[in-house]
């Protein structure tokens, strides 16, 4: 056996499918895919959110055997994303009052004022998923990115705090946990994509990212290098297949199909004379369809999308600072003329994005398709989480083991996770107090939830599937 202590798994459980990416980082900054796997999720996801239970963990046990036999990498905890509609963010500022003004601004303070917006009164059932610092101020004077080792008596903060739904967590957690893994942190999926597709000179310029997976579509805007609004619009791809399928009664298969091969956003006048044929059920003749009503039917489902993205740009306040335009990325932005589909409703510059200038060397190319951007950027965000925090101890070497294939039983899981040895696993219980000084600016409130989840399972309460 070798041992590897550089090796992340993300593991993106959407709506059309799992997928779980090993990836070990190069000396150059980038993103070795040793292995990915993939599975349908067959119902068990549905616009973002787990479900079924029961369904998931089928799913999410058939992704992770597959990235495992690829790799050759034992999995024992990984990074997982969390979407869905009840992804909320908000705008708050901190404010901590030191005592000497000549004294150097330390880490250890600044965490401990991210950590009160923890506190933040919220909602009943919802909790705080990440507290993301924007800009600093010092007795007055604004824009500083980066107090530390400044001097000053009043250190102001704003904060983009994005939140959730408790009970979606928990069934997350309750799901992988069924799988034989453990969570190392929640990470909401559009600081994931942006993580993966976009560049630093587009977040310093501004730039709005928009993920249009299977049962959502995920918005991430930037300005000056930070994140200024997040969001996710509970309407995908899927959507679109459904609308084929109802509006030509066709079946699921085949409206996809049609969709991917024949879709557009854009209908022309030359698309009445085309058509495509679709076989018709057992004992039925086949359908002829023009590519012209195919072409309507998209068209009408992404206007709407468009239009409810063109919103959230508004709400954002930013969209005057957007010089960096759109960046589409997801399954859904590889449909044909969406991009200027968009251009023509919003206005703004719009391009797609992949998470292939992140990768080195890959095991498959079709990796650096856009549609893997969410789980191309779990992986990162799990390298950017361990290199800031050693309550994660990433040298809980996952173990890369070159003899006997895995098994595919039920419990497949126990033969091929890890043995990691005790003090090495991931120390997911530990207070705050334990882990601050390790713990700095790198999503506090996810850490909490995932120990209030565990705290929640070790209780012994009943879950119904």
């Amino acid at each position: 056996m070798a041992i590897n202590n550089n090796i992340i798994v993300g593991l993106d459980i959407g709506t059309t499918k799992v997928c779980a990416i090993v990836g070990q980082m190069a000396e150059n900054g980038k993103l070795n895919i040793l292995g990915m796997g993939k599975a349908p999720s067959q119902g068990g996801v549905s616009r973002g959110m787990v479900a079924n239970v029961a369904k998931a963990v089928t799913a999410i046990q058939s992704a992770v055997e597959d990235a495992i036999k690829q790799s050759q990498v034992q999995v024992k905890t990984v990074f997982v994303g969390i979407a869905g509609h009840h992804i909320k963010s908000l705008q708050h500022r901190g404010t901590l009052s030191r005592k000497q003004w000549d004294v150097e601004i330390t880490e250890d303070e600044l965490y401990k004022l991210e950590v009160e917006m923890e506190n933040l009164a919220l909602s009943p059932g919802l909790e705080i998923l990440h507290v993301l610092p924007q800009e600093y101020r010092i007795d007055g004077e604004e824009g500083i990115k980066d107090p530390v080792g400044r001097v000053g008596v009043r250190v102001e903060c704003n904060y983009h705090i994005i939140t959730g739904e408790t009970s979606a967590a928990k069934t997350i957690f309750m799901a992988v946990r069924r799988a034989g893994l453990e969570i190392a942190d929640l990470i909401v999926e559009p600081v994931a994509s942006a993580a993966a597709v976009l560049s630093e000179p587009e977040m310093e310029a501004g730039v709005a990212l928009i993920d249009i997976g299977g049962g959502t579509t995920d918005i991430c805007i930037f300005d000056d290098g930070a994140i200024r609004h997040t969001a996710i619009i509970p309407i995908g791809g899927d959507r679109i297949t459904k609308d084929l399928q109802e509006a030509f009664g066709i079946l699921k298969d085949q409206a996809e199909f049609v969709k991917v091969n024949y879709g557009s956003c854009f209908p022309t006048e030359a698309m009445k004379n085309e058509v495509v044929v679709v076989p018709g059920l057992p004992g039925r003749a086949p359908k002829e369809i023009s590519l012209y009503a195919i072409s309507q039917v998209i068209r009408a489902r992404v206007e709407d999308i468009i239009q409810k993205v063109d919103f959230e740009i508004v709400v954002s306040g930013i969209r005057h600072k957007l010089a960096g335009g759109i960046v589409l990325t997801g399954g859904g932005s590889s449909m044909k003329d969406i991009t200027q589909l968009f251009n023509y409703f919003i206005g703004l510059e719009v391009h797609i994005g992949s998470p292939g200038h992140r990768l080195g060397k890959a095991m498959i190319d079709e990796v650096r398709n856009p549609m893997y951007a969410t789980s191309i950027g779990l992986v990162l965000k799990g390298f950017e989480l361990a290199a800031k925090s050693e309550a994660i101890h990433l040298n809980n070497e996952f173990i890369v083991k070159q003899e006997s294939p895995v098994s595919s039983h039920d419990g497949f899981l126990d033969d091929v996770v890890a043995e990691v040895p005790q003090s090495r696993q991931l120390d997911i219980g530990n207070t705050p107090e334990a882990r601050g000084k390790d713990k700095l600016s790198i999503f506090p409130g996810a850490w909490g939830i995932i120990k209030d989840l565990k705290n929640w399972m070790q209780d012994g309460e009943d879950f119904q599937e």
